[in-house]
């Protein structure tokens, strides 16, 4: 029994030495349960709804105030023309815009019917498909409320129209979302690898004291996982095309453009995680889970990011899959050019050069 408590002792110091590893399953579990507690939604809330309302419309108004008075959505903007609805779209000011037909109060009185137009944004069918639901019952409760509480028995018929999307595909949103998972976590967690391998094996600074400079030495490293990013890239595109039928609506060069900034993006991630490990398992855990949960819970792959809490939303902002993703959506789905994404470009572009210049700091310092 000594002898065995000796070894478990050992085990428990050859375990607390390395305290990357220890921070990180200590803190992991906190991380998920948080992310997992309050980014795992399916309940739309806060939806940006655009509307265009006939001017002193009594009824039109009220039904516009109890639509922005419920959680599910918030009425950001007012437009004068339907010629605005694309531009609200393309500046991603709403996902809903809910258009009022003329004299909606005097048909609704008179002729006993209006219409609603509810135009969502079906890039994520399953959300446009939950807050168009959500809208209709709002506008069937009204009219319920209208025909006991003020004696006006007429029929509010709301029209759906899912625009970008209108089979409902859900291809249209998993394509994105799996791209930008892929592309990330092949550049980030293979490289971040690929180098504390040559560190914890020693043979990293056998590769710095050779006549071939450090730059080139990191450049070679990540050169290749770089090649079959791009190879990636292209498969995932031409299945998306040929085989689940999802369009490249905008401009190709666009979509490509920013791909590769992304990849850079992802490399450079890869490149500081392997400043800040020095084994394959620390390098692992942080590239893998690290990325991969965020990746899928706060980039709006799969849950809506206007449902998160505002601590969620601002922690989001740092995720660069949520940046390609959005980006990826407006060239590919809405059809939108480069100026369209040019603030995800943007931002991609700054993470890039702030990640390039921390790690490339950072792998000086370590390998002096």
């Amino acid at each position: 029994m000594k002898q065995l408590y000796s070894f478990i002792k050992k085990e428990f110091y050859h375990i607390l030495r390395d305290k990357t590893t220890i921070l990180i399953l200590l803190l992991m579990p906190i991380i998920q349960i948080i992310l997992f507690g309050f980014a795992l939604t399916t309940e739309v809330r806060n939806t940006n709804v655009a509307i265009l309302i006939p001017a002193n419309d009594v009824l039109a108004n009220e039904l516009a105030a109890r639509i922005d008075a419920s959680s599910y959505f918030n009425i950001v903007e007012q437009i004068h023309t339907k010629s605005d609805i694309q531009a609200v779209f393309r500046d991603a000011r709403a996902k809903l815009v809910i258009v009022f037909e003329n004299d909606f109060s005097k048909n609704l009185m008179q002729l006993g019917v209006s219409h609603i137009q509810l135009i969502a944004d079906a890039t994520d069918p399953n959300a446009a498909t939950s807050f168009s639901f959500y809208a209709s019952n709002i506008i069937q409760n009204y009219q319920h409320d209208l025909a006991h509480q003020a004696f006006i028995p007429g029929t509010i018929t709301p029209e759906v129209k899912m625009l970008y999307n209108p089979q409902m595909k859900g291809a249209f949103n998993f394509v994105p979302g799996v791209l930008g998972m892929i592309l990330i976590l092949i550049c980030a967690m293979m490289t971040s690898i690929a180098i504390v391998r040559e560190k914890e094996m020693g043979t990293m600074e056998v590769l710095l004291v050779s006549p071939m400079k450090p730059l080139y030495t990191i450049l070679s490293k990540i050169a290749p996982y770089f090649v079959l990013s791009c190879v990636n890239f292209t498969t995932i595109i031409l299945l998306s095309v040929f085989v689940l039928k999802v369009p490249i609506a905008g401009s190709f060069a666009s979509l490509v453009f920013v791909s590769l900034l992304y990849i850079f993006v992802a490399l450079a991630l890869g490149l500081l995680i392997s400043t800040l490990t020095t084994t394959q398992v620390s390098a692992m855990l942080i590239s893998g889970m690290g990325l991969m949960i965020p990746v899928m819970l706060l980039s709006g792959m799969i849950f809506p990011i206007e449902n998160m809490p505002l601590p969620l939303q601002l922690l989001s902002t740092i995720v660069p899959a949520r940046w390609y993703i959005a980006a990826v959506k407006s060239v590919m789905i809405q059809g939108l050019g480069f100026s369209s994404i040019l603030r995800e470009v943007l931002i991609l572009s700054l993470m890039a050069t702030v990640l390039v210049a921390v790690s490339m700091k950072k792998f000086k310092v370590r390998l002096e």
